[in-house]
């Protein structure tokens, strides 16, 4: 063995085309190296007798090279260690993004279609009795059994008009939901992805990313004002809920909150999100099932001044329903919009 091959693995102990290992009564079958002072290199000699003293045992690195420098390892080693890490931690947070959103864009543009047993004809009767429903119980059912009951919604109290509107709303949905039942049960037994509730699987990225459009949601909201402005002739009216939140009554606003973050994301995702969009995959791809769904989940909201964030939120949660074919991730996204909303009329 020669000395300008010995003396890095002796005077650094840990070169970089060297392991180092401390071993503590090692084996007698392997050869031992100590130094000698004395001489100018290492001298071998067999294991004599399994002491308890520590010695050194350097093991030449295979995968390394000895014809580059150690001090250009050393700058190397220690460059790697200080920069590297973060440097690889940033990679592989961007790298985990792009992958997420791709898988996201994949799942949306070469999504299977849904099973659909019924035809062009039942999904428009559907929509059509559901929005009849809807006015029908909203705008005469309910009045009417108030009226007959002795009492009319604007001379009550603020949180008995926010009673009012939870039982109207939980009226309306019911009879949504009964109807599109009644539609559909020559139909039973559906394909096990309709109408799916499920707390499994990995849809809370999918639900997070949506929240993050939530602050380009509100800025559609400024242009379609823009575009599509209130006229001054339009007499400007103060919703039952916004008198509520300026009489800072606490039980009309927890009545209110009910009605828009919890009942409302109900009715509509079960026909917008769980009727509609499957069964206009019939004949569509999956991608124009969701903008056209948006489209008509923006129409049932009879407010021209609202079309393009509720067309672009539309089209979000249907994103989030189709990834998934599960109804409570855009739900939950459905609720948490609402639920924004609110606490932003509430400031």
């Amino acid at each position: 063995m020669s000395t300008s091959a010995t003396t890095p693995c002796c005077h650094s102990l840990s070169p970089p085309n060297y392991r180092v290992r401390v071993l503590k009564n090692p084996n007698p079958r392997l050869i031992q190296f100590s130094f000698n002072p004395t001489l100018p290199r290492l001298t071998a000699k067999p294991y004599t007798s399994p002491t308890s003293k520590w010695r050194f045992l350097c093991l030449r690195d295979e995968e390394s090279s000895s014809a580059i420098p150690e001090s250009e390892f050393v700058e190397d080693k220690l460059s790697e260690e200080l920069v590297k890490p973060g440097f690889n931690q940033i990679n592989f947070v961007q790298k985990d993004w792009i992958s997420r959103l791709r898988k996201v864009t994949d799942a949306l543009f070469g999504a299977e279609p849904w099973t659909v047993p019924w035809t062009a004809k039942t999904i428009v009767q559907v929509m059509l009795l559901w929005i009849a429903s809807f006015w029908l119980v909203g705008s005469w059912v309910v009045p009417f059994l108030a009226h007959t009951a002795g009492f009319r919604k604007e001379s009550l109290t603020y949180r008995g008009q926010a009673l009012y509107s939870l039982l109207t709303d939980v009226a309306e949905g019911l009879a949504g939901i009964a109807l599109l039942h009644r539609c559909l049960t020559r139909f039973h037994p559906l394909p096990s992805d309709w109408f799916k509730f499920s707390l499994e699987g990995k849809w809370q990225f999918d639900v997070g990313l949506g929240c993050l459009m939530f602050p380009l949601v509100n800025r559609l909201s400024q242009v379609n004002l823009n575009l599509w402005p209130i006229l001054p002739s339009t007499p400007v009216t103060v919703s039952s809920v916004e008198q509520s939140i300026v009489a800072r009554d606490p039980v009309a606003m927890a009545l209110y909150a009910v009605v828009v973050s919890v009942c409302a994301p109900i009715w509509e995702e079960i026909v917008f999100r769980g009727f509609l969009l499957p069964s206009l995959t019939k004949y569509m791809p999956v991608w124009c099932s969701i903008l056209v769904s948006s489209v008509a989940f923006a129409l049932a909201h009879f407010n021209m001044q609202r079309m393009l964030p509720l067309i672009f939120l539309g089209v979000v949660m249907g994103a989030v329903f189709a990834r998934s074919r599960n109804l409570l991730p855009s739900m939950l996204l459905h609720s948490l919009w609402n639920a924004f909303v609110f606490l932003d009329l509430m400031k």
